[in-house]
């Protein structure tokens, strides 16, 4: 792991119900999903953006932590 990847801001999502996706684009001219998890009530998942990911889209109810403060999906 090199210096990089260890000063990239994290974010935790936890999910407030069964069935939450977690769906990772990718940088570049074409945005394509290239990563998706499904997460069930109470699971957590900790993410952060790197060279292949550019975005992180969340479908369903969930709970998103990052440096910027707490976010909340419906």
């Amino acid at each position: 792991m090199d210096n990089s990847t260890l000063n990239r801001d994290f974010i935790v999502i936890k999910a407030l119900e069964d069935g939450v996706n977690v769906i990772g684009l990718t940088r570049g001219t074409d945005t394509k999903f290239h990563h998706t998890e499904k997460l069930d009530k109470g699971e957590i998942m900790i993410a952060q953006f790197t060279e292949h990911t550019s975005a992180v889209k969340i479908r369903g109810k969930a709970v998103l932590q990052t440096s910027h403060g707490e976010l909340s999906s419906e």
